[in-house]
């Protein structure tokens, strides 16, 4: 039995990033020999085992062969004579098909290290034609290593064009496309995986609305990839990444690829407020108080301000994608206060109850956000801060 350290660990190494996850491939070895030294199975006809101390993954060397459609559709084959290098030109990359033994001695059959220094993301052999996902993930690797300067090689490039056009993507499952976009969508360069997959023309097959939109607008996407761009540089959490990916789509849309990505709930909540409502909230001081008032009843701000506040990051973010400011963000933060600030219990106090007191209690609160719309414009007016 031997055991050697691969994929993304030796990978990281050598490119001098700190290796968050280590993963272990076992050549000479059998399933019964991996548990009788403690190893638990994850599952009865997948050959990876976790560590008894460390839960660490420990996978046999195995072989694959395609045997129907999607990322699924593969027959595994594990057993003690598959080789080191059979199981490493199974993988993607080249940059991830380099693995280490004990002693820290680098084996890289087919030249990973070659092109971690050429700064490549190259396939490692042409079965990566076969699994639909990997189009997902090389535009997630270029996400992550673009301020690294990486690029996809250009026969790789051709290769994720050819598993775009076979209508093999739309053979993949919501739950792990999704995985992949999430994942890419935090990386430094989130743009970049939005131009790879546009760039194999995999773009149309994964979100046919948004690919409809940027052909019918050449000018909507420099902004849609610098916004991007901002919502990474400025560490935005997922809804917000994910909002403003969508913001230019009608309601329609947005709420057919929410539906189709199978999107967490936050994420899909807060794309449908940002698609609905960011071009309101951008002329908000026109707005009357009611229409104001309105505005901010559809983000239940008494009970999810949160909510309110990543839309507001996200209509600075778009904004910004424009090379444009959003001052119109305090504004909407001090009416939210304003009517937050009136309570129900001087009304109950007061004698209102049951439906009387919710109207009374609307009607206080558009009041509160009338009083703030006059005093910020009398503010304005004798050139005073509010």
């Amino acid at each position: 039995m031997q055991i050697y350290k691969v994929g993304g660990a030796v990978r990281d190494r050598l490119l001098g990033r700190e290796v968050t996850e280590v993963d272990w491939v076992v050549v000479g070895a059998t399933a019964e020999a991996m548990q009788a030294q403690g190893f638990r199975p994850v599952g009865a006809d997948f050959p990876v085992f976790l560590h008894p101390t460390t839960g660490e993954e420990y996978a046999l060397a195995r072989t694959e062969r395609k045997n129907g459609r999607g990322y699924g559709g593969f027959v595994f084959h594990a057993s003690p004579d598959v080789t080191l290098e059979q199981d490493l030109i199974r993988r993607d990359l080249t940059i991830n098909a380099m693995a280490e033994d004990a002693e820290g001695r680098l084996y890289d059959p087919y030249g990973g290290q070659r092109d971690l220094d050429a700064r490549l993301l190259r396939h490692v052999s042409p079965a990566f034609a076969e699994d639909p996902l990997r189009v997902l993930r090389v535009a997630r690797f270029a996400a992550r290593y673009a301020p690294l300067g990486f690029r996809v090689a250009e026969e790789t490039r051709a290769l994720m064009a050819d598993l775009a056009a076979s209508g093999e993507l739309q053979a993949l499952t919501p739950e792990r496309s999704w995985k992949e976009i999430s994942r890419a969508l935090m990386e430094p360069r989130p743009d970049v995986f939005i131009e790879v997959l546009r760039d194999c023309s995999a773009l149309g097959e994964l979100f046919p609305e948004l690919n409809t939109q940027l052909a019918c607008s050449a000018s909507a996407a420099q902004p849609l990839l610098q916004t991007l761009r901002e919502c990474a540089l400025d560490q935005q959490p997922l809804p917000v990444r994910w909002a403003c990916l969508l913001a230019m789509l009608d309601d329609t849309a947005i709420e057919a690829l929410n539906a189709r990505s199978k999107a967490p709930r936050d994420c899909q909540e807060l794309a449908v407020l940002v698609g609905r409502f960011h071009d309101d909230a951008s002329r908000a001081a026109e707005l009357t108080p009611a229409e104001l008032f309105e505005l901010l009843q559809h983000f239940d701000i008494q009970r999810r301000p949160e909510r309110f506040e990543l839309f507001l990051q996200a209509c600075v973010l778009l904004a910004r994608g424009r090379g444009a400011a959003f001052p119109q963000a305090d504004y909407l933060r001090g009416a939210a206060q304003a009517v937050r600030a009136v309570t129900v219990q001087p009304l109950i106090e007061q004698g209102y109850q049951g439906a009387e007191l919710g109207e009374a209690l609307k009607r206080t609160r558009l009041e509160a956000v009338a009083r703030f719309s006059r005093a910020r414009t009398e503010c304005a007016a004798s050139g005073r801060d509010a």
